[in-house]
């Protein structure tokens, strides 16, 4: 019988056959020049993909419902209507879309009024590119991104009585610690507590991994019992909670 001596095509793997599409994107920023080196920055990641631009907010709210992009990256210093004005207007028109703060402001209250409103994230325009990369693959995922400078602000905004409400995506309660919190902390081993002080400055956990010299999964463990022993069910109540315990020291 003939039989062929052709080889056997190797499997392909299913990454291989499905890359993952890139983040859409829409560029909010008045500022021209910054807003097209932005893009330039963007569009070196292939991961990315900028969709659109804006100079305004009334320009964002045209073109969000059109071009539906994942994140919308906007300025809060915007002609006319401010930034963090805007973001309940843009999550009517693109409701799938994550709104995703890129400012100069340190402010509290913009801070605040922006997750008040909605905003996935708030960063600041200081930020290392391949930092505000990763944070824009995580808003997109859902996670909720701030800068590891704002922390302090962001837990005083929970923490004070004037703040309203409490932003969906961030959910902290006004007591986050335990009842037996003395024992809680007792429970954390030397690495979760390593761990923990670098949640309190908002370090993401791949930035935890390169900190502590340790595998990220082996961080996504830590940090899943750091929250069950504590009795808390996110990151920000975990870096509400340091920053309780390091006041109380």
């Amino acid at each position: 019988m003939p039989f062929s001596t052709a080889p056997t095509p190797l499997a392909t793997p299913p990454q291989a056959l499905a890359p993952q599409p890139p983040v859409t994107l829409l560029v909010v920023d008045d500022h021209t020049l910054f807003r097209r080196g932005l893009i330039a920055l963007l569009g070196q990641d292939p991961g990315l993909l900028v969709v659109g631009e804006a100079g305004d907010a009334a320009e964002a709210l045209r073109l969000a419902p059109q071009l539906l992009p994942q994140v919308i990256l906007l300025d809060n210093h915007l002609p006319g209507v401010m930034g963090v004005d805007a973001i309940r207007g843009l999550r009517e028109v693109a409701p799938a879309s994550r709104v995703l703060m890129l400012t100069v402001s340190e402010d509290g209250q913009d801070l605040a009024a922006a997750l008040r409103n909605g905003a996935q994230g708030y960063l600041l325009k200081t930020i290392e590119g391949d930092l505000l990369a990763e944070a824009i693959r995580r808003a997109a995922r859902g996670e909720p991104v701030v800068s590891p400078e704002l922390m302090g602000k962001l837990v005083a905004a929970f923490q004070s009585q004037g703040a309203p409400e409490v932003p969906p995506a961030m959910p902290v309660p006004p007591q986050v610690a335990p009842p037996d919190a003395s024992a809680a902390v007792a429970q954390l081993s030397p690495r979760e507590e390593d761990v923990l002080r670098e949640i309190a400055r908002g370090a993401s956990n791949k930035e935890i991994a390169r900190t502590l010299d340790i595998a990220e999964t082996t961080v996504k463990i830590h940090v899943q019992h750091i929250l069950r022993k504590l009795g808390l069910s996110s990151r920000v109540q975990a870096a509400v909670y340091a920053s309780d315990r390091q006041r109380a020291e």
